[in-house]
């Protein structure tokens, strides 16, 4: 899967290393980095993006308002499909990358990363295994599990929620003004709801 990424003062690193640690078949052939002051209205945003580019799928972590509209409106006319989390718009915007859902058009990408999805095997109350069959791009989702295996079900459920926020490279002062909840506290719901739905299966 070719994936081509757009960000502003290295705001899409971490998720950039995440994607290529943990992604399957999945390539990012291109990343667009602006690093320059930018005016607080940009009206013409295209001398900013060059409209020449091709990809499966956009990968958007730009900051300016003007700049995210324009590549999305880019991205449509091109039928390229654009992740934008944390942003509004047209495209798929999830409140943070972890809140992703399926889509057939976000193909591998989409397979791997989004709402996390567990596989647990239990042994009584104790967890044995924990496979991320899904996770968060940034990686947060695999790493908060390292000290899990071998635990009684009752912690990991405690314990996850804040490790995975301690991992989460989301911005918390983003509060959504309808459920009160940052990226962050959002990201360690989303967690704890999957885990609970894997326990439930795997008893």
């Amino acid at each position: 899967m070719n994936i081509l990424v757009f960000q502003q003062h290295g705001s899409g690193e971490h998720k950039i290393e995440g994607v290529l640690h943990y992604g399957k078949d999945i390539k990012i052939n291109r990343i667009i980095t602006i690093d320059t002051h930018l005016p607080e209205f940009i009206e013409d945003p295209e001398d900013w993006i060059e409209s020449d580019f091709s990809a499966d799928l956009v990968l958007n972590f730009l900051k300016h308002p003007d700049l995210v509209d324009y590549l999305i409106r880019l991205c449509e006319q091109k039928s390229i499909p654009v992740v934008s989390a944390g942003q509004k718009g047209g495209g798929f915007t999830p409140f943070t990358c972890c809140g992703l859902g399926r889509n057939e058009r976000l193909g591998s990408y989409g397979d791997t990363f989004g709402l996390p999805e567990y596989k647990v095997i239990l042994e009584g109350e104790i967890i044995r295994d924990i496979e991320v069959i899904r996770g968060a791009p940034c990686g947060a989702t695999w790493d908060a599990l390292q000290e899990y295996v071998g635990c009684r079900v009752d912690d990991v459920l405690i314990r996850l929620p804040r490790q995975v926020q301690y991992f989460c490279s989301a911005d918390p002062s983003g509060f959504d003004p309808v459920s009160g909840k940052s990226p962050v506290h959002f990201a360690g719901y989303v967690h704890i709801a999957a885990l609970k739905k894997a326990i439930e299966e795997a008893g």
